[in-house]
């Protein structure tokens, strides 16, 4: 069978995949996109936008419990339509994916097929019954919630972050399997929605890249809310319990009986049935697709972007694998993964913004290093707020004056990183930073006060 020729194949819909379609047909290629689900990936369908929709309901459920802190009174009880929540996060995500689909539908010289694509040999791809060939093809696969292999898991009905997308009641009781942040982020908006929930953590703190006291920050702010979090916990196994189930965990301690559990350990790269083999593309033994500094694989003419390459598992992380990928390829800029830095968000309220190094890490590397901290508390717009849980801290090196990390753990710590995270990328020293003058009032206004009262981290 002769192969329907494309000047390049893209394997997957989500952040990279499209916006490298429209770079590559702009420039004159035709391409073949291909996605057997969804387009738009996890963030379009069941990630970023469909649970910050949520999360944005649960704060306003939250705030509302608590007008009376800022002299507002209600007529009558705060209640929570759950249908009507799940309405709106499903219209937000709907738009969203609508709207990629139409600009798709639109590109010139894009042709876009809907099935399962795999690998027949380093230029073919078959995707039901059509083979497609390339020169250049393009990985983009994404991944998935990961299935512990723990006892009675296969016995009782579990929720991962895309199952919990169709829930259409409201968990009585859900226990969360996992500490960190899918599972801290669902935790805190079902107890806000009014479901009583537990969290169980097989490790001795939450979010364990995280800063110890970061990890004791939230936890704080978690257990405020009357969410039960269990730490350290062993031979974690589920068993149905009438038409419950029950988490037993720990020798000793009473098992978590709840009406829906779900499961928030991890993600796994959707790259098992590709064929890789095939093709000769070299994966990791967690399944990651091993790339170079500029995306390549092990295989000349094909590249892999997004979660399923391991070098990041967040939108934009994926969206600027495709930033990389077109800059070398369109535009002779050189561009490299190692040129980013760290950073990302936790979207519990308040949320964690975090560039760069941890106070751990800058430990370990064994730099002479300088720190400085502020807690929400002294800072007079989150006071304003009403909102004063958390705090700032930034590191920078002692020597060499650069700015090393940041975590901002408070009401807009999402985008007051930004001011760090900037400079980080300007390579400004940590003076610039203490020289600025911010805007008042302003969670990011103590960010210079911050900078201009380092201390050598002991």
């Amino acid at each position: 069978m002769t192969a329907k020729p494309f000047d390049a194949i893209i394997i997957g819909a989500g952040q990279a995949g499209p916006p490298l379609a429209g770079r590559l047909t702009a420039a004159g290629m035709s391409v073949a996109l291909i996605e057997r689900k969804l387009v738009g990936g996890t963030c379009v369908n069941t990630g970023c936008m469909p649970t910050k929709a949520m999360v944005a309901s649960a704060y306003a459920a939250h705030l509302a419990r608590r007008a009376a802190d800022y002299g507002v009174t209600l007529s009558g009880p705060v209640g929570v339509d759950y249908k009507a929540i799940k309405a709106r996060k499903d219209k937000v995500s709907d738009d969203a994916r609508e709207n990629l689909e139409s600009w798709i539908a639109g590109m010139d010289r894009c042709t876009l097929f809907r099935g399962h694509a795999r690998f027949e040999t380093a230029d073919t791809v078959r995707v039901g019954d059509d083979l497609l060939g390339a020169k250049k093809i393009f990985i983009n696969t994404g991944g998935r919630a990961s299935v512990p292999d723990l006892p009675g898991v296969d016995d009782i009905p579990f929720l991962t972050n895309s199952s919990m997308m169709d829930l259409d009641v409201l968990p009585r009781h859900l226990v969360v399997v996992g500490g960190s942040y899918v599972s801290l982020e669902f935790a805190q908006m079902f107890r806000r929605f009014g479901s009583q929930v537990t969290v169980i953590e097989k490790s001795p703190r939450l979010i364990g890249r995280e800063d110890e006291d970061v990890s004791a920050a939230i936890l704080s702010i978690l257990e405020n809310e009357d969410i039960t979090v269990h730490l350290g916990a062993g031979d974690i196994s589920f068993a149905r319990q009438g038409s419950d189930i029950a988490v037993t965990f720990t020798a000793g301690k009473a098992p978590a009986v709840g009406s829906h559990v779900l499961l928030a350990v991890g993600r796994t790269p959707n790259t098992d049935d590709l064929g890789l083999d095939k093709a000769g593309v070299e994966a990791d033994k967690r399944g990651f697709i091993v790339v170079d500094d500029q995306l390549r694989t092990s295989v000349p003419g094909i590249w892999a972007m997004g979660d399923c390459n391991g070098k990041g598992a967040f939108t934009h992380t994926s969206y600027n694998d495709y930033e990389i990928v077109a800059a070398n390829l369109l535009d002779s800029d050189p561009r490299r993964v190692s040129d980013r830095i760290e950073a990302y968000a936790l979207y519990t309220d308040p949320p964690l913004g975090r560039c760069g190094m941890t106070e751990a890490a800058v430990r370990k590397s064994g730099r002479r290093a300088l720190v400085g901290q502020r807690p929400m508390t002294r800072v007079g717009r989150a006071v304003e707020k009403g909102e004063a849980q958390g705090f700032m801290k930034i590191l920078a090196d002692a020597d060499t004056n650069e700015i090393l990390g940041c975590s901002v753990l408070g009401p807009g710590g999402d985008e007051a990183i930004h001011c760090v995270l900037d400079l980080m990328y300007a390579k400004a020293p940590i003076s610039t930073l203490a020289r600025a003058m911010h805007i008042h009032p302003n969670v990011s206004e103590l960010l210079p006060t911050i900078a201009q009262e380092l201390k050598p981290l002991a």
